[in-house]
């Protein structure tokens, strides 16, 4: 573990920025967290960053209030430069280089995050293929209620 910072939260809204410089980091309201945060909606041991492979990832640690990513709430994520981090309700931006190797694997990682739900469990388990111009199973349910309505 390095004593180096990889990157910094800042918090926004102001205050001084909180240097990454190990990892695993946890966030919390206990005292035996590396970064204490002494507010009510702050869970004892609330969350947890990651830095591996060159970029940042966050993971709640079932906290009570949940963390949330440039306005969304997530289980865990990585991170991007730059990306809004809400825990609880304080809010940071985190800021650190990766590098372009890194980059790529985030953008990577990011790509199959977003597209959790663009793609069936049977297709991600390799036992359906896509069709060509199938449509979502929503989109499916709609036009099959619209033709029963007719």
């Amino acid at each position: 573990m390095s004593e180096t910072p990889n990157g910094e939260l800042d918090p926004l809204g102001g205050g001084e920025a909180i240097p990454l410089s190990r990892t695993p980091l946890t966030v919390g309201r206990r005292e035996s967290c590396d970064i204490v945060l002494q507010f009510p909606n702050i869970s004892g041991m609330h969350c947890e960053l990651n830095f591996r492979d060159g970029y940042w990832s966050i993971r709640d640690l079932n906290s009570a209030n949940g963390i949330k990513v440039n306005g969304s709430r997530v289980p865990q994520r990585a991170l991007r430069p730059g990306d809004e981090v809400a825990i609880g309700k304080m809010k940071f931006a985190i800021r650190y280089t990766p590098s372009a190797a890194a980059q790529k694997n985030l953008e990577e990682i990011l790509s199959e995050q977003d597209d959790v739900f663009g793609t069936s469990l049977l297709e991600k388990a390799g036992l359906q293929k896509a069709k060509p111009g199938e449509r979502s199973v929503s989109s499916r349910r709609i036009s099959i209620e619209e033709e029963l309505d007719d």
